[in-house]
């Protein structure tokens, strides 16, 4: 496996990532959904300053690709003025909240995700790494595997609080008091789970800490269905397909690369919910038409993972989305594949049916029913010779 360096942090809109094509400016929308009028200014922001490329990202984030440092002033300033940037590079780091694409707008769920939004962005929130996240889910769940380190589900009248990789939770009986509980937890988190400032709630409890005071074993019956003790992204996971949707219509983008002429178009039809499944959810639509986006839940492309890639990435050693939407079609129904430009494996946490890790622009490892870091079963394979 090649080598590859370990960021720890996630671009933001106040403080963007240089890539290999520019600067990568991700918005984190409140709870996941944009306006149409705020769809629309971002997709002529991403034609103006970027290089006309937009990320659907697993955090249910989107991010404009190429800009420079002009196009990133301007961008921000005109986020600004939508209601889209925080107050600082901190504070925005740390609203890292997934909602429940599915969560009505204004219900519990939608209120518990904006009070945890607030209490994280207060100047006395815990300082937690960059990339540890909450997920708020709903009714029914669909966030099991998304990457996150505080889940927090409903449960009867009430909400659970479970952290990532336990089989412990915490209770409470309202909003208010799931949000204020989850943010102790965070700051329990903090105690012991930071080291060299990373860490993941996951990682911290392999270490088996003393739970916090109120937590207490999850029964069996909802550790199935709430399965917090198991690692996100394996081979078998499934999300939500293309089609009907509680409160809209779901659309599928091949690796969450998004135009902003689809962006647009899908603002004609009505307000957008960003997704962390690299989808995109149009509310209140029935049966709509936006060219190139994947409407047949069955296209293999939706199995199909891939990175930014060379040279988009300077990191990446090969264009790895042109590898997979070529092998794609090969794919055998309910197998996956991911092909990842170097060992970090950005695009997809955990196990593939097929994993592929480049090693040179023209040379691949592959790893059956793991990730990109586990041991290769062949190594040095030219893309003709791939087998699936």
């Amino acid at each position: 496996m090649t080598g590859f360096a370990v960021k720890g942090w996630c671009p933001g809109a106040l403080r963007p990532m240089a890539s290999g094509d520019g600067l990568v400016l991700r918005i984190r929308a409140r709870n996941g959904r944009l306006t149409p009028d705020q769809a629309r200014l971002i997709a002529g922001l991403s034609a103006r300053h970027g290089n006309g490329l937009m990320d659907l990202t697993s955090r249910a984030n989107l991010q404009l690709r190429g800009l420079d440092p002009a196009g990133h002033a301007a961008s921000v300033a005109a986020l600004d003025g939508i209601g889209l940037i925080d107050d600082s590079p901190e504070s925005e780091a740390r609203r890292n909240v997934i909602l429940s694409p599915f969560a009505p707008m204004g219900g519990a769920a939608w209120q518990l995700a904006e009070a945890i939004a607030r209490a994280m962005t207060t100047p006395d929130a815990p300082q937690v790494p960059n990339k540890f996240g909450f997920a708020v889910d709903a009714s029914p769940p669909v966030l099991a595997d998304t990457p996150s380190d505080i889940r927090l589900h409903p449960h009867g009248p009430g909400w659970l609080i479970l952290p990532d990789g336990g089989d412990w939770a915490l209770e409470a009986d309202n909003a208010a008091e799931a949000a204020a509980r989850a943010v102790a937890l965070a700051r329990w988190f903090m105690q012991g789970g930071v080291q060299e400032g990373r860490g993941r709630m996951r990682d911290h409890l392999r270490r088996a800490p003393a739970p916090p005071s109120g937590a207490a074993p999850l029964a069996s019956s909802l550790l199935s269905k709430y399965p917090c003790d198991r690692a996100a992204g394996t081979a078998g996971a499934t999300s939500p397909s293309p089609g009907p949707a509680p409160n809209g219509w779901l659309l599928g983008f091949a690796f969450g690369q998004i135009t902003p002429q689809q962006l647009t178009a899908a603002a004609a039809i009505g307000a957008l919910r960003l997704t962390p499944w690299r989808a995109l959810l149009i509310e209140g639509a029935s049966h709509p038409r936006i060219e190139g986006a994947i409407l047949d839940p069955d296209d293999p492309l939706l199995r199909s993972h891939a990175c930014t890639g060379a040279p988009g990435c300077p990191q990446a050693l090969a264009d790895v989305r042109a590898l997979a939407r070529s092998l794609a079609p090969r794919l055998a129904p309910g197998q996956s594949l991911h092909v990842s430009g170097c060992a970090k494996g950005c695009a997809h946490r955990g196990a593939a049916s097929v994993t592929l890790v480049a090693t040179a622009p023209d040379r691949f490892d592959l790893i059956r029913g793991g990730g990109t870091r586990d041991p290769a079963a062949q190594c040095g394979l030219a893309p003709h010779r791939i087998p699936l």
